[in-house]
């Protein structure tokens, strides 16, 4: 194990998790996690979109709007941007699993924000969708100056999105229908369970 690997396996720790269970709002329990999410990934940014797609919305869209946001001065909480129909969509709401893009080509073709994302320098992104059931109502979003994801931060930005998963709540009225779905997909009114 290189230098790498043991410092990222050391991060996140039974202890971290356990704390975690005692911060008294979603606020403080996600600056928690954005500390442990700097000190896996230094120097990249780290924000939660949550869903708030309704029935109103166009179908094949996605509403988004900015949860929680480390870089709150340049991408403000409460944030919202539509995406419509694109490999990272129908990764992230159709087929509910991470999206790792690696490279500013792919950070450019994926994201429309991405020139502002020029000034951190950002070259990689881990995109995990937050899920209920087949509902993906928030997306975990760290993105890294380095080009590579080494496999330890990977497993380690996952764990991390379902340890926040208790601290961000479904939308009211969450409802979207996208290519690929049988349905539309609604919100059943349960909140995701506490982990403890």
């Amino acid at each position: 194990m290189d230098l790498i690997d043991a410092a990222a396996n050391s991060l996140i720790t039974a202890e971290f998790l356990d704390e975690l269970a005692s911060a008294r709002d979603a606020e403080e329990a996600l600056r928690r996690i954005d500390r442990q999410r700097a000190q896996l990934v230094p120097g990249g940014i780290f924000s939660i979109q949550q869903n708030v797609t309704t029935a109103r919305d166009a179908a094949g869209e996605i509403l988004l709007r900015r949860f929680y946001s480390s870089e709150a001065g340049t991408f403000p909480v409460h944030g919202a941007k539509r995406k419509t129909m694109t490999p990272w969509t129908e990764r992230l709401f159709v087929q509910h699993r991470p999206f790792v893009g690696e490279g500013e080509q792919v950070l450019a073709a994926t994201f429309d924000d991405f020139a502002q994302m020029r000034a951190y320098r950002l070259r990689s992104v881990v995109n995990v969708p937050m899920l209920q059931g087949r509902l993906c109502y928030a997306t975990f979003n760290v993105f890294g100056t380095g080009a590579r994801w080494q496999p330890q931060q990977l497993l380690g930005i996952r764990v991390l999105a379902l340890a926040a998963a208790r601290w961000v709540p479904c939308a009211p009225g969450l409802a979207y229908t996208l290519p690929g779905t049988e349905a539309a997909i609604r919100d059943t009114g349960v909140l995701p369970m506490p982990l403890d």
